[in-house]
């Protein structure tokens, strides 16, 4: 077991474990740790805990202190530069006629990087771009792509639902989503409707999806035949939630019934018996013997004259 504290760099971003070393941190401290891109500045959201060493990406960082006044103050600092910095990469973007789209862009707490974030449609050759905003700024310049994704966490924005944006507020990672969640929900197909602002599927299908998945198992599917005590009929529609299903009976009617109050039909056994089909069958293994019988006393066809 190794005893970290969990930092977050962003707002709902990833949390990064930190060795606490002889710091005394609590949750909600702001702190000056060491990263791969420096001394960068963040906030304890775990506080100290042992985890096992397997969930440790090694070489485990320090946290190097607390944030003192001063450290406040460069932080707010390096956020009036970044206004700036932000204008004057897009009116180097537009000189060079590169077809990328500036989302933003981050000062680290040391001043030894600027980090832009911009999204685009393909590969874009920024390196003239990249030589021109490091005379400018004279500290290394970075150049990083993102998706669309990405981009709406960056920005933030309000929903369909009216609320703000989940991957804004809480969400650290994207988990994956697909149609398929979308379709076990019974909702709409509708792009518009289960798309989000970014444009791709809406990160919230995924939040219900397990409990469907669950409460589905044992019901019927659509197109089912079965029997109800209203007679027999097919599967409509499944309401997972209620845990009913829509059945088309015979006639042209349609009847909601609870779904442990329905009885699959059995298809007929397609032997002699026209009974209700069996595993193992009883007639197969007969009509198979009555077969081999007939071709066993078959007689051979006679020969034709010459």
């Amino acid at each position: 077991m190794v005893k970290v504290v969990g930092v977050r760099f962003k707002s709902a971003g990833k949390i990064y474990y930190f060795d606490p070393a002889d710091q005394a941190v609590k949750t909600g401290d702001p702190v000056i740790v060491e990263t791969a891109r420096g001394l960068e500045h963040g906030s304890v959201v775990l506080g100290c805990r042992e985890v096992p060493e397997e969930q440790i990406v090694a070489p485990l960082k320090k946290v190097i202190r607390k944030a003192s006044d001063k450290d406040i103050e460069q932080i707010s600092a390096n956020r009036a530069r970044e206004k700036d910095a932000l204008e004057t990469c897009a009116q180097k973007i537009s000189a060079h006629g590169l077809d990328m789209h500036l989302v933003d862009c981050e000062y680290t707490f040391d001043n030894s990087k600027i980090v832009f974030y911009f999204t685009a449609d393909g590969r874009i050759d920024f390196r003239e771009l990249v030589k021109d905003l490091a005379s400018v700024f004279r500290t290394r310049i970075e150049l990083r792509q993102i998706g669309v994704r990405d981009e709406a966490k960056i920005l933030g924005g309000i929903g369909n639902c009216g609320r703000e944006f989940c991957c804004r507020s809480f969400l650290g990672d994207f988990q994956p989503v697909s149609i398929k969640m979308a379709k076990e929900q019974n909702l709409s197909l509708n792009p518009s409707k289960i798309s989000g602002v970014c444009g791709r599927l809406m990160c919230c299908l995924r939040y219900e999806c397990d409990h469907y998945e669950d409460s589905r198992q044992g019901m019927p599917d659509v197109g089912t035949k079965v029997v109800t005590v209203e007679g027999e009929g097919k599967i409509a529609s499944v309401n997972v939630l209620r845990s009913t299903v829509s059945v088309a009976l015979e006639g042209g009617k349609t009847a909601e019934f609870p779904a442990e109050e329905v009885e699959v039909k059995k298809p007929s056994c397609p032997g002699a018996c026209a009974a209700p089909c069996q595993t193992p069958c009883p007639a197969k293994p007969q009509e198979t013997a009555e077969r081999a019988s007939d071709e066993a006393t078959e007689e051979p066809p006679a020969p034709k004259p010459e």
